[in-house]
């Protein structure tokens, strides 16, 4: 019967019991004491321990630092060395040279994978200083079986494909394709060297020095295709005058695209090389330096399930040897997950391109699924330049871009303007602080409670004819109304419900967005504040998609809709319960139709033959202080048509000299016409 010794039996011990009995050392306890120095990984030590053929066969280069570099290549951990003892009272039987052998099995975790492996340690007597003792009669056997007569161990790494993502229709958003790698042949500059590696530098936004250190590599010989930089073949501009100069060649490969380019730059983002930076900041193992990973938006979101695992094999070739690798280990490779988003790619486009030069940002949502359809954030970038490398001089000129094109307006919150007052109204009328029937009589165009507040005012967009109930004041957006109606529910009856909303709170949403605050506090410090708060303006702001989220208890019996990113995800999820009933919902809702079609309304250019629209306008005035005359405004349009499918919350910057609001208005609505 045989038993297992393992690496736990104390190396001192078995010294201790060895020198106090007086007897001589038995093969056994030799080789014990080189497994214990193999477990612990002390290479020297087991050096001395090998027989003097071995020793002399194999210099301590071809066994410390083999075994050093080895270990240390392959991330070796968890070694369990152990070996077959015979019980006690019996003997190992020697061979007819003396030697005693032991079966041992040797178990690792590589990068590859487990390795286990069974082998024959012999054991032989010779004489060391005066004395005789056990050797180890070692070969390279020892390391894995398949080295014993030569071979050479390496590791081989199967790059994973990075998933792609997709939005509801199966549009490619991030897609891999063939893509040329540009490169010369610099044997082929001819005379106007200098001036041709300029006009190279230029068009593959590089530097003349980098050109030039990557063609004086070792390897670099004048007939050798030298490769620069990868283009995109749908950038045909720009490969058309690359191919015009005579060193240029292109070679076929695969890399990243993105063919909706600027439209959704901002929610898909794009992939570049991890920096230093990043590699720091990661567990170990995880990246190394060339690989790709997400910059920004969705390929930052999803980064973990897109860029899949590298396989990994531990192959043993024989390169001076007629035999076949033999793969010791192997951990496949895991390609990375494809995406499918809810986002519609063509709506994407239209809002994108409806904005032009204008800046701003877009939400469209399904109102009764929570499905996001399109988030836009103009003006835009090209993320096929961003993913191959631009040079520091193109990113500084989009940097100062006054215009911000590397800025993400849909995550960001801006002051809501009237858009809000479907909101005030719903929470005041489950207060009952509102009679959506009772006409409040106001005259003029401005209106302060009393002269304890200054010189400020509240002033509306046009003067009432009559007394003002609640259909009327949304429908010609009436500041006053909704001021003089903040005052009387209070301040802590509209913070509340706004806190209803989802304000102050984070946003329940995959891409990070801002949350919206109904004051920098949180809290509403004077009824000035109230008043402004009431209709959109003082310190409020809200993300577009935040807003158009906020309008979707008027299409679900009164509950908020939790809106949702990938398609997988569960539909008509409900965030916010009963924000408002459903009798109170038509009071509100009976107005957003008239907004467009009422002589008084805000939106008439919404007014279109291709689709019945409903909604609200909202412009945001962004003073500086309350004599600002000269402050600048955004306008804003949350509407959708009448199959209610579709809920699109809009807004541009800086719209005062192009008619406020009404420039928005007219963008929607040749939104509407173009996807209807």
């Amino acid at each position: 019967m045989k038993k297992v010794f393992h690496l736990c039996i104390p190396l001192l011990l078995v010294s201790i019991l060895s020198a106090c009995s007086g007897e001589e050392t038995t093969p056994e306890e030799r080789l014990e004491e080189y497994v214990n120095h193999w477990n612990n990984q002390e290479f020297e030590e087991m050096y001395d321990m090998l027989s003097t053929e071995a020793a002399e066969a194999y210099p301590t280069e071809q066994f410390v630092d083999r075994y050093q570099k080895l270990y240390g290549d392959l991330d070796v951990e968890n070694l369990n060395v152990n070996f077959e003892v015979p019980e006690e009272g019996e003997e190992a039987e020697p061979k007819e040279d003396g030697t005693v052998s032991y079966p041992i099995t040797v178990e690792m975790d590589t990068m590859g994978g487990p390795i286990s492996f069974d082998y024959d340690a012999t054991m032989v007597q010779q004489e060391s200083d005066e004395e005789t003792n056990w050797f180890v009669d070692w070969d390279p056997g020892y390391i894995f079986p398949e080295l014993k007569d030569g071979g050479e161990v390496r590791p081989v790494f199967d790059s994973p494909q990075r998933g792609q993502i997709f939005d509801r229709n199966h549009n490619g958003l991030a897609v891999n394709e063939v893509i040329y790698e540009i490169g010369v042949i610099p044997g082929e500059f001819g005379e106007n060297e200098e001036e041709t590696k300029e006009k190279l530098a230029d068009l593959l936004a590089m530097e003349v020095d980098t050109i030039d250190q990557m063609l004086s590599a070792d390897w670099v010989e004048p007939d050798l295709f030298v490769p620069l930089k990868k283009v995109p073949t749908t950038n045909e501009e720009k490969l058309e005058k690359l191919f015009e100069l005579d060193p240029v060649r292109k070679q076929d490969t695969t890399g990243r695209m993105y063919p909706y380019g600027e439209a959704t730059s901002h929610l898909v983002g794009y992939i570049g090389d991890v920096t230093a930076e990043e590699l720091e900041n990661m567990e170990d193992g995880n990246y190394s330096s060339g690989d790709q990973i997400g910059k920004r938006g969705l390929e930052l979101l999803y980064e973990d399930r897109l860029r899949g695992k590298a396989g990994t094999k531990i192959v043993v070739t024989y390169p001076e040897q007629d035999k076949e690798d033999v793969v010791l280990t192997e951990t496949p490779v895991e390609n990375g997950e494809d995406i499918i988003v809810t986002i519609d790619a063509e709506l994407q486009k239209t809002i994108y391109d409806s904005y032009g030069d204008d800046t701003g940002s877009a939400a469209a949502i399904h109102p009764k699924t929570g499905e996001t359809l399109a988030l836009v954030s103009s003006p835009g970038f090209d993320p096929n330049e961003m993913a191959y490398g631009i040079s520091s001089t193109r990113r500084e000129e989009l940097q100062s871009n006054p215009k911000q094109p590397l800025q993400n307006r849909y995550s960001a919150t801006y002051a809501p303007g009237s858009t809000i007052k479907p909101i005030t109204a719903a929470i005041g009328l489950e207060a009952d602080a509102f009679d959506p029937n009772e006409g409040i009589t106001i005259e003029g165009e401005t209106w302060q409670k009393d002269s304890s507040w200054g010189n400020y005012r509240v002033k509306r967009v046009s003067e009432s004819t009559g007394p003002v109930d609640l259909t009327d004041a949304l429908v010609r957006s009436d500041n006053i109304y909704f001021a003089q109606k903040g005052l009387e529910m209070g301040k802590d009856t509209l913070v509340n419900g706004l806190q209803q909303f989802g304000f102050g709170e984070e946003f329940p949403f995959a891409y990070p967005i801002e949350q919206s605050t109904i004051s920098n506090s949180g809290e509403i410090d004077s009824e000035a504040q109230l008043a402004d708060t009431s209709f959109g303006q003082g310190q409020m702001e809200m993300s577009s998609i935040h807003l158009a989220v906020a309008y979707t208890p008027f299409f679900n019996e009164g509950d908020i809709i939790k809106p949702i990113l990938e398609e997988e995800e569960e539909k008509s999820q409900v965030w916010k319960e009963d924000v408002i009933s459903t009798d109170n919902i038509q009071s509100i809702k009976d107005a957003f139709r008239k907004v467009v079609t009422a002589p008084t309304g805000t939106a008439p250019e919404a007014d279109i033959e291709a689709v019945d629209l409903a909604g609200k306008t909202g412009t945001a005035e962004l003073k500086q202080s309350l004599d600002d005359e000269d402050a600048e405004e955004n306008g804003w349009f949350v509407v959708y048509p009448d199959d209610e499918e579709l809920l699109l919350s809009m807004m541009v910057e800086n719209v005062k000299e192009e008619g406020g609001s009404h420039y928005v208005v007219e963008k929607a609505a040749n939104i509407f016409k173009e996807i209807r």
